[in-house]
């Protein structure tokens, strides 16, 4: 942790404290590729699209009531926002390797079985941006995530969700 003070001429002002591994975003070698060819595409292929359909939109006439105008624009902002955000998840990335050894840690895949009804669910404990509940992929900063982080084959844990309280155990980890 770093400690970063403020000085003026009367003093210390405020300190500020940033835990930089805090910022880190945790990603598996294959999405770090994915989201790499993501930003790629967009600098490349969606820009020049955009900027082809803001030459064609321009050449309408009145910019001031070009629906198209405005809504070229509107894409082109929600691209830039999209790559400012590729970049900077790509400059703090962390690569995960498949997790290992006998606690659940990012990479992790771990099975786990339900106290209430025997419902056995199968995870890979991955970093945010990756998290995708169709593929079996929850982030570790989820409410199961965070619950699961660190515990071993035979633990139990309880994650408490927006619908109460549900108990797990874990079967194993791999």
């Amino acid at each position: 942790m770093y400690c970063l003070y403020f000085f003026t001429e009367t003093g210390v002002v405020s300190n500020y404290y940033q835990n930089f591994y805090m910022n880190n975003e945790y990603l598996s070698k294959e999405g770090l590729e994915k989201l790499k060819n993501e930003l790629e595409s967009l600098k490349t292929d969606k820009r020049k699209e955009i900027a082809d359909r803001l030459k064609h939109a321009k050449s309408l006439g009145d910019l001031s009531e070009n629906a198209e105008y405005k809504e070229t624009l509107e894409a082109m902002n929600l691209m830039e926002d999209r790559i400012e955000k590729l970049e900077d998840i790509i400059k703090r990335a962390v690569v995960i390797e498949k997790g290992s050894g006998s606690s659940v840690q990012l990479g992790s895949a771990v099975k786990i079985k339900k106290e209430a009804d025997g419902k056995i669910c199968e995870y890979i404990l991955v970093g945010q941006e990756e998290a995708d509940i169709s593929l079996g992929k929850i982030s570790n900063q989820s409410p199961i995530g965070r619950a699961l982080s660190g515990k071993g084959k035979g633990d139990k844990v309880k994650v408490l969700t927006p619908g109460g309280e549900i108990n797990y155990t874990i079967e194993n980890i791999s």
